[in-house]
């Protein structure tokens, strides 16, 4: 029994091989699939974050009632970042912008100060803003809240509609995916049929002759996984040479999950496929299998 093995280890090899060729070319589209998904997501993320709302104070507000209101807008859930305008400054960022000095005019300043903060992506929709609007209007310091309602509406829109197609798309190619690793597995087991069918023969019992191909498969299924990943990797890289901007989008988090996905997704489908097929061998007769 043991020459035997010896005999089905050289016999598998090539299909092994091919299987783990197979397989590692379908985890890499569907990752690079991923990997747009996140760069998407994270894109979305951060034009959300860019929303900017300003808190405009009343003229006779004192120092102290100011800083209480800075710091109450910092403390905030929804305030990812703040910046306190004072009139001076309100002043001299008007003039940049190339606009005329009302000086000859007029004898004070009219612009108020203000506190401006961008919100973290959660809190990026028309009812959560209008929620913040409302409650920052209530404070006895604030005279008005604003923020670009238009440009708030149509992002939302715009992201909801890109979000789902790529939901749609990432499904369709998971199905894809799932159907193709079978079909590649099962070819390769397909040319093991008479070394199965022979070791059953001889009186190897199943889980004698299904373990040695289970085992193969977990293993292939990872080595296939690992060099998926190794490819994603690849261009990872050389895309943000070629657009150094799409760096800022690289998710750690999510990037790991979707490599330990990609393994995982690997090895499952490869051992049941490969256990199946074993199964699906050892129960048909010796005629059925030419």
């Amino acid at each position: 029994m043991a020459q035997f093995g010896k005999g089905y280890s050289k016999r598998s090899t090539p299909s092994y091989l091919m299987a783990i060729v197979g397989v590692s070319v379908v985890l890499f589209l569907l990752g690079v699939m991923g990997w747009f998904v996140i760069n998407a997501n994270k894109l979305g993320q951060t034009f959300r974050e860019n929303i900017e709302v300003q808190v405009f104070t009343r003229e006779n507000t004192n120092a102290k009632d100011s800083a209480a209101l800075v710091q109450y807008v910092a403390s905030q859930p929804y305030t990812k970042s703040y910046e306190y305008i004072t009139k001076d400054l309100a002043k001299k960022r008007y003039l940049q912008d190339g606009n005329n000095d009302w000086g000859k005019v007029l004898d004070k300043n009219p612009l108020p100060a203000s506190i401006n903060f961008k919100i973290r992506s959660e809190y990026a929709t028309t009812d959560s803003l209008k929620k913040i609007q409302a409650e920052l209007t209530q404070n006895i310091a604030v005279s008005d809240v604003q923020y670009n309602q238009s440009l708030v509406s149509n992002l939302n829109n715009i992201i909801r509609k890109i979000s789902l197609i790529l939901l749609v798309v990432a499904i369709v190619i998971s199905v894809l995916v799932i159907i193709l690793i079978d079909n590649t597995i099962r070819l390769a087991m397909f040319s093991n049929r008479f070394l199965i069918k022979t070791m059953q023969m001889v009186g190897a019992t199943r889980w004698f002759i299904a373990k040695p191909m289970d085992v193969r498969a977990l293993i292939n299924g990872a080595i296939s996984g690992i060099i998926a990943i190794a490819g994603i990797l690849g261009v990872i890289l050389i895309s943000e040479k070629w657009l150094p901007e799409i760096k800022a989008l690289r998710d750690y988090n999510l990037l790991g999950v979707m490599f330990l996905a990609i393994i995982v997704l690997g090895i499952t489908i490869s051992f049941f496929s490969t256990h199946r097929s074993v199964i699906k061998y050892l129960k048909m007769k010796l005629d059925d299998l030419y």
